[in-house]
């Protein structure tokens, strides 16, 4: 029975072939409205494609690691006083770690806060002590804008965000004094020298946050141990599965296993957004195509209203009727919606070569060059929704042409 069904399928296909074929003028400009539709939608969703993972890599790799290990209620009242969730040791020993292949670098990290003041300037900070050396493979999305990182300077150094560094003047070679509060309420400062300024895609993040190594951080603020642990994977893919892993591994007592994105609230709040831009330009497209499509088709079964009365009359079922202007829909959309992923991609890549020049956006310092990403899944959405609308488009001239009564069509221009 399937072969039939196989059967009819392949003939009512090549039948609509044929029909397209004897109209190249209007089937070429239906294909070109279905493919130019998939051709803007692969553009557009490509590009908020490629910021949605640029964004995400940079998060990651410039503020908060993959995964981050801290004591329960940290991220609630951490803010106000870190230090009663301090953790003494690695969370992670080597046994453990041996069975997660997925982790390649496990940090610590202090955080602290305070005055940082430069002659008569003083602001506040919020401050990061970080290992530099086990901190670089986390922070390679860190730009140093000007000087040079922690790990190539003296271990009294500091790294500034360029929005705090310009707020009291300072630059590379200065040296600043570090002013807090420490764990038991008394009054500790450090001097420092400014080691280099760096930016990451969070201005506000810039305009606030100072980066020392743990051991100034530890001696300003007179503790031992470490806020959090950051955890840097392989592969941004495998971060639930390792989650899943520690959180059977370490008990929950003690440690609170954090995804980074429990913690990336500027970009879940811009993924939201532009993922409702890419429903509205999907939105647009379909109406585009379906108009378009149905306007075509409809036009076909005007002309040919004496063959549809023809094959009526000679047998043929307001069921095969209705069929065969789907079909021809369906084949516009399948060719149509193939030939534009084609041309997408193609695109895609010579755009991504030459690139796109962005200004800052907000909450940002510093623009960027944009590139296409054209991912599977976009791929397989842009197919859906060229063979969804051109067969939504012809449902209604397959219907019209499926209702009509013999006579009349085959009187039709006579």
């Amino acid at each position: 029975m399937w072969r039939n069904a196989l059967q009819r399928v392949l003939q009512d296909l090549k039948l609509a072939a044929r029909n397209l074929l004897r109209h190249r003028r209007r089937s070429l400009f239906a294909l070109g409205t279905v493919g130019g539709g998939v051709v803007a939608f692969l553009l557009a969703g490509g590009f908020i494609q490629w910021i949605f993972i640029d964004m995400r890599e940079s998060t990651i790799h410039s503020q908060l690691g993959h995964i981050q290990l801290v004591r329960p209620d940290f991220l609630s009242g951490g803010q106000a006083d870190p230090y009663r969730y301090l953790i003494d040791d690695t969370p992670v020993d080597a046994a453990t770690a041996a069975n997660m292949p997925a982790i390649q670098t496990l940090a610590p990290r202090l955080t602290f806060g305070g005055l940082l003041s430069k002659g008569d300037a003083t602001v506040s900070f919020i401050g990061e002590g970080i290992d530099p050396a086990l901190e670089a493979p986390i922070s390679r999305a860190i730009t140093v804008r000007q000087g040079k990182d922690l790990t190539d300077s003296p271990a009294n150094s500091v790294l500034l965000g360029e929005g705090l560094a310009a707020s009291i003047g300072a630059a590379p070679g200065d040296t600043v004094v570090l002013l807090g509060t420490t764990a038991t309420g008394g009054v500790n400062a450090v001097e420092c020298q400014v080691a280099g300024i760096f930016t990451t895609i969070t201005k506000a993040y810039d305009d606030v946050v100072l980066r020392a190594p743990i051991g100034v951080a530890r001696s300003l603020m007179r503790v031992d141990g470490a806020t959090s642990w950051v955890i840097l994977l392989d592969d941004t893919a495998r971060t639930d599965a390792t989650v899943t892993q520690l959180r059977a591994a370490l008990p929950a007592s003690q440690f609170d296993v954090v995804p980074w994105s429990d913690l990336a609230d500027f970009y879940n709040k811009t993924v939201e957004l532009f993922t409702r831009q890419v429903g509205v330009v999907r939105l647009l497209i379909a109406l585009i195509v379906v108009l378009s499509i149905s306007n075509t088709l409809t036009m076909s079964v005007l002309e040919r209203t004496s063959e549809i009365g023809t094959a009526m009359a000679i047998g043929v079922k307001r069921r095969g009727i209705l069929q065969q202007f789907i079909s021809e829909g369906l084949l516009i959309g399948v060719v149509g919606g193939v030939g534009g992923i084609a041309l997408g991609l193609l695109l895609g890549q010579v755009i991504s070569a030459i690139g796109i020049p962005m200004p800052p956006p907000p909450g940002m310092a510093h623009g960027f060059t944009g590139q296409i990403a054209i991912t599977p899944a976009l791929a397989f959405d842009a197919l859906v929704l060229a063979i969804g609308t051109t067969l939504l488009a012809s449902v209604f001239p397959a219907w019209k042409a499926s209702r009509m009564i013999i006579v009349d069509a085959l009187r039709h221009q006579r």
